[in-house]
């Protein structure tokens, strides 16, 4: 095993055996952390899924400021965050989750945008026992992607974000809104969210079968595809009234034109991930008008930030002013990722042992900006590690000069109001 990825621990237990343990303990950073506890943070700010770092400049901005007067068991703690760019790529998210590890001496991982991001961080730091909270990736592609195992789950990974039964009940809610006959086709890359979400098992396929609807998948293409003719003249053939599926969004701008272009007019479009932010829909010109999608975090969600005690409505509107740029649903879900990395911190025993952090992770149970969050146990845990969060569904509807994002369905959280009503695609 080389030297970058051997376990921090068994390194430590080899230079032990040419130091006096009471010498090595004084020389490692361990005593450092008392004064300094270190964040490492990967997100994608380059790159086809970079929509989901936005607007972290502001959240950072933000988070840096609330975490000035953070204590632990009665003292001071000066929090350093350390960013680094995944660049949307699965490698270089490792890459530089290795780096956060051995080079900058991290004692924690935050890590956001869906499994690209997320599973090779945290599988980074499972393997060199560092503790490691994630989010925006459903916890299926998250929990399975990495061959988790639910009778054991992980020791130093946790994550929240909703799981793949909440987005096939929102959608389905959406496309009994719209009438349209029950004929679906299916749009997976062959990536970690498309097979999990095309996976016969526990993805689309049998939740939609339940539901009486008929799906067509033509199979897994490749990212960055750029001919979508035959699942095109597929989904036509077949009389599908109804389109779904997870895609980046370079990929949904190509089938969208060429649906066009090729005369192809469902009346519902339900696309994860690609239909998320708002620059996405405003591209698309008028054709945006109308397509769907599930919706995680809006300024109308009734949650407050733990962190710095605005409601969503204030940070929304907060990021607009500052930066003169539209509402993003990742605002929220990467400000609770720090929400919960500062609930740690005060709680944590010992915030210079990995493991008396991770075991103030594992008891976390708090309410955030997105809703809360609780590994402790009970029905929003499908899995050890994982929280579910609540989610919601919508459109995005043109109002005056921009579109905006309206929930039309809160079936599964009522709690959440509904802004406006569905229609179908013209």
């Amino acid at each position: 095993m080389s030297l970058l990825h051997m376990n921090r621990r068994n390194l430590l237990k080899g230079v032990g055996a040419t130091l006096a343990a009471p010498t090595l303990l004084r020389a490692t950073r361990a005593s450092a952390q008392e004064a300094v506890f270190k964040i490492g943070y990967v997100s994608p700010n380059t790159g086809p899924i970079a929509g989901f770092a936005e607007a972290d400049a502001f959240i950072l901005e933000g988070v840096r400021k609330a975490f000035a007067g953070l204590t632990n068991n009665g003292k001071p703690v000066r929090v350093e965050i350390i960013t680094k760019d995944s660049q949307s790529s699965s490698n270089r998210a490792a890459e530089v989750a290795t780096e956060l590890i051995e080079n900058d001496g991290v004692n924690m991982l935050l890590a956001s945008a869906a499994p690209d991001t997320a599973n090779p961080v945290a599988d980074q730091a499972e393997l060199n026992e560092i503790p490691c909270i994630t989010s925006i990736s459903p916890w299926q592609p998250y929990f399975f992607g990495r061959n988790g195992d639910p009778s054991t789950g992980f020791q130093w990974t946790y994550h929240f974000f909703w799981g793949l039964e909440d987005v096939i009940a929102n959608f389905l809610a959406l496309w009994e809104q719209s009438g349209a006959a029950k004929k679906v086709g299916g749009l997976f890359p062959n990536d970690a969210d498309g097979n999990a979400w095309g996976d016969p098992k526990v993805g689309l396929p049998p939740a939609l079968a339940d539901a009486g609807y008929s799906l067509v998948d033509p199979g897994r293409y490749q990212v960055m595809n750029n001919d979508f003719s035959s699942q095109i003249a597929a989904f036509k053939q077949a009389g599908c009234e109804v389109v779904t599926g997870n895609m980046i969004p370079p990929d949904f701008a190509t089938f969208w034109s060429q649906a066009g272009q090729q005369g192809f007019s469902p009346k519902v479009v339900s696309i994860g991930k690609a239909l998320l932010f708002p620059s996405v829909i405003q591209s698309l010109g008028d054709r945006g008008d109308g397509l769907t999608t599930e919706i995680w975090w809006t300024p109308s969600h009734p949650f407050s930030s733990s962190l710095t005690g605005e409601s969503a409505k204030t940070i929304a509107t907060t990021y607009e002013a500052s930066t003169g740029k539209q509402w993003t649903q990742p605002i929220g879900f990467n400000h609770a990722l720090f929400e919960v990395a500062a609930d740690v911190i005060k709680r944590a025993a010992d915030l210079s042992d990995p493991k008396s952090v991770v075991d103030a992770l594992a008891s976390t149970d708090m309410k955030t900006i997105v809703g809360p969050i609780s590994w402790k146990g009970g029905s929003l845990n499908p899995v050890k590690n994982v929280v579910r969060t609540p989610l919601v569904g919508g459109q995005w509807q043109k109002q005056d000069d921009r579109f905006e994002l309206v929930i039309t369905n809160n079936s599964q959280y009522p709690s959440i109001p509904v802004g406006g009503e569905l229609k179908v695609l013209s």
